[in-house]
C-alpha cells in the first residue's frame, strides 16, 4: 500500500511539474483555526486512547512481574530443561513435589485457560531459554539455579514451546507445545495421568526424581 501511494505521487509530481501554481491568500483565520482545531481533536482522541490502552497493558502485563502465588487456582510447574527437551513436572493430589503422584511430561505443557500458571525452572546441563513466543515469556534456565516465571492463556488454543539460547547441536530439535484447555479437561488429565504415574512409580529410578521443594517468592 505503501509503495502504491509513493508511486502515485511520482507520477503525479511528474504530470504536473509544469503547472503554474494557484494563487492562495492561506485562508481566513477562522479556516485555519477549524483546520488546527480539528487536526488536534482527532490527535488527542485517537493516540490518546492508545496512550492510555498502551500505559494499562504495561502496567497489567508486561511490567507486572509479581507471581500470583496467592491465588487459590494457580497451577505451579516445574520444568528441566536439558539437551534437548523440555521436562514438566505437576504435583499431584497430595500439592507436593518429587512424590509418587507427580505427573511428569515430555515437551509437553498442559494448563487451564484463563488461570495463573507459575512455573520454576532449571536446568541439568548448559544454559537454555524457556520461551513461549505468542505469550512474551522468556527466561533462563541455567545450572543450580531455580528461576522463576508465570503467564496466562487467555484462551484454549495450542502454541510452541521454544528455546531461544543455542545449546548444542540439536538446539534445533527442543521444541515443545503449550496446550490450554478448559478447567473440567484439564483437571480431568491430570487426575488420570497422577493415577497412571503412582502405577508406574519406581523408587530406585533416581533419574525421574529430579523434583525440588516448591521455591516460594
Amino acid at each position: 500500500m505503501a509503495a502504491l501511494a509513493l508511486g502515485w505521487m511520482v507520477v503525479a509530481v511528474w504530470r504536473f511539474r509544469g503547472s503554474k501554481r494557484a494563487a492562495s491568500d492561506g485562508g481566513t483565520k477562522r479556516s485555519r483555526a477549524w483546520v488546527l482545531g480539528l487536526a488536534l481533536s482527532t490527535f488527542l482522541v485517537v493516540d490518546g486512547a492508545l496512550l492510555v490502552g498502551s500505559e494499562g497493558y504495561l502496567r497489567d502485563v508486561l511490567w507486572n512481574l509479581d507471581v500470583p502465588a496467592k491465588d487459590p487456582r494457580t497451577v505451579r510447574i516445574e520444568i528441566n530443561a536439558h539437551q534437548w527437551s523440555w521436562e514438566a513436572r505437576y504435583a499431584g493430589e497430595d500439592g507436593r513435589f518429587n512424590t509418587p503422584d507427580d505427573v511428569v511430561t515430555w515437551n509437553d505443557l498442559r494448563v487451564p485457560a484463563g488461570v495463573p500458571v507459575w512455573v520454576q525452572l532449571v536446568s541439568t546441563d548448559v544454559v537454555h531459554g524457556f520461551s513461549l513466543p505468542n505469550f512474551r515469556v522468556k527466561l533462563d534456565a541455567i545450572p543450580g539455579r531455580v528461576n522463576q516465571t508465570w503467564f496466562r492463556a487467555a484462551r484454549e488454543g495450542a502454541w510452541e514451546v521454544a528455546c531461544y539460547q543455542h545449546c548444542g547441536t540439536s538446539h534445533y530439535r527442543m521444541r515443545g507445545e503449550l496446550r490450554a484447555l478448559s478447567a473440567e479437561a484439564y483437571a480431568a488429565w491430570l487426575r488420570e495421568a497422577g493415577r497412571q504415574a503412582v502405577q508406574a512409580y519406581d523408587v530406585d529410578d533416581s533419574a525421574a526424581h529430579w523434583g525440588w521443594e516448591w521455591k516460594a517468592p
